[in-house]
């Protein structure tokens, strides 16, 4: 008599984990190793993105029937330019899109739905999803990156200093190796409305950017 599926030993390989349900496998060893072994220590990431109005940035689509006011439905295209937490060097672009849900008129500001990507020159880049307030500090989840960022999972933290010409935001990362120090800070500078990057950096010149930094 055949044994039942229950007791068939592990070493059957892939024939029982041809049997098993994602979880199952997953508490069986099957599938799951790649990410049990992604590292848990938690990095941060400070960086400055400043609209330094030279990219025809935000492009605002009104695509609501409220033409009059912004309205659920809206579309914010944006692309603004990125410098490290001390502003001392040109890091890359921000790029993505943000889709109002909602017009906040008692504070002044809206609710949108940010996908957007962060780009760091030959080191990858960072893609981050979730709420983006005019009005306050929000927490975004970070969704994947690529080159040194490749399997990076976490949250960002949102810091609106003037809505949309300057933000701050602290990176938590999770699953990476060690970021390279070119893109660390020891003293970031606090966010202010006056915040802004040094002369060399603005001017990218050699020693205040990154290698092939996205422009």
């Amino acid at each position: 008599m055949a044994a039942p599926p229950s007791s068939v030993s592990v070493r059957a390989g892939a024939s029982v984990s041809a049997k098993l349900t994602p979880r199952q496998a997953a508490r069986a060893g099957f599938g799951g190793r790649a990410m049990d072994a992604r590292p848990t220590k938690v990095q941060e990431l400070h960086v400055y993105e400043l609209n330094e109005r030279d990219r025809e940035s935000p492009a605002y689509l009104r695509l609501s029937a409220k033409q009059s006011q912004n309205a659920l439905g809206d579309l914010v295209p944006f692309t603004n330019k990125v410098y490290n937490g001390s502003l001392d060097k040109r890091i890359g672009i921000t790029a993505g899109i943000c889709i109002l849900i909602q017009h906040v008129p008692e504070r002044n500001g809206d609710r949108y739905e940010a996908i957007y990507s962060i780009y760091f020159g030959d080191y990858g880049h960072i893609t981050v999803q979730g709420p983006y307030l005019t009005y306050e500090e929000s927490y975004l989840a970070v969704t994947g990156g690529s080159g040194v960022f490749e399997g990076v999972y976490g949250q960002v933290k949102l810091n609106q200093i003037v809505f949309p010409f300057k933000i701050f935001y602290t990176f938590y990362l999770k699953g990476i190796p060690d970021l390279p120090k070119e893109l660390l800070c020891t003293a970031p500078v606090p966010p202010s409305p006056t915040v802004e990057p040094t002369p060399a950096a603005k001017a990218t010149e050699p020693h205040a950017c990154l290698n092939n930094f996205t422009d």
